[in-house]
């Protein structure tokens, strides 16, 4: 897979998101993504990576996504950690 496919899918998912994908090895599969939504407000971690794994389901079941690291935040809480740095 590429970075870009990737950051597309979750983005469909999550209108309005920002999303950050690198990829860790340079073998197309295993990836670390940085996602920022509104609609993680609210929710737990755990909730918030199930959002994401919801929509990229069809490519880890499939293995053409083998490993992602994900980093989630809502807008305030993304704020706050650029704000700690």
């Amino acid at each position: 897979m590429q970075t870009e496919e990737i950051r597309q899918l979750i983005q469909r998912a999550l209108p309005g998101s920002q999303v950050q994908v690198q990829d860790m090895v340079g073998d197309g599969n295993h990836f670390q993504a940085i996602v920022v939504a509104e609609a993680f407000a609210g929710l737990s971690m755990i909730q918030q990576h199930r959002l994401i794994n919801e929509a990229l389901k069809a490519q880890l079941d499939s293995g053409q996504l083998h490993a992602l690291s994900l980093k989630t935040y809502a807008p305030d809480q993304w704020q706050r950690v650029q704000g700690s740095l």
